[in-house]
């Protein structure tokens, strides 16, 4: 009788005992927890990069349409200072396109008349362009930026990576179009419609 009595007590105290709980408590809740915190600083990283991306492609078209004509140097130049805007992030994921378009008055389709950049679009070629940006005998300066952001923590998200996007378009600024390459010598050539 006296080992069931104390086999019932201290079945009772462990039952009533409270020292511990906390410390279970925080085994569970600190994987939850650090997914969350990782999670957290990922997606506002990822968020920083986009906005980045955002800013490059509107930067290089800037830059491309403030010119009458632009050289191969320039371009260079230009692709140069839209990776610098990447900083603190590594640019080595970037593909940069400058592309300008021509938008035919009869049809409304923009086609290519120059393209350079990582993945240049062959000329007359058409590319599709949002319905108001489509008036006739007018040029477009397309950029086009794709980032593959790799994610530190991959666990959280994609380890992969995700490809983030962004196209700008801006009118020319100081002629009707940007004429590429700029000739050696002699008045800019007219601009091209074919």
């Amino acid at each position: 009788m006296q080992l069931i009595s104390r086999i019932w007590l201290r079945t009772r105290r462990f039952a009533t005992d409270r020292n511990g709980v906390a410390a279970i408590e925080f085994a569970m809740l600190v994987p939850i927890m650090l997914v969350m915190f990782f999670g957290t600083v990922e997606l506002s990283s990822g968020v920083a990069v986009d906005r980045k991306v955002n800013l490059m492609a509107r930067t290089l078209s800037d830059l491309t349409s403030q010119n009458q004509s632009v050289t191969a140097v320039q371009l260079t130049n230009f692709f140069n200072a839209s990776n610098a805007i990447l900083t603190p992030y590594s640019p080595t994921p970037t593909q940069s396109t400058i592309t300008e378009l021509y938008v035919d008055p009869t049809t409304l389709k923009a086609r290519v008349q120059w393209s350079k950049g990582s993945a240049p679009r062959s000329v007359s070629s058409t590319v599709g362009i949002p319905t108001a940006l489509a008036i006739g005998s007018t040029y477009l300066i397309m950029s086009e930026v794709s980032y593959l952001y790799v994610p530190t923590v991959g666990y959280v998200m994609s380890k992969s990576g995700i490809t983030l996007t962004s196209t700008a378009y801006t009118r020319p600024r100081q002629s009707s179009c940007v004429i590429y390459p700029t000739p050696t010598s002699g008045a800019l050539p007219a601009c091209p419609t074919s």
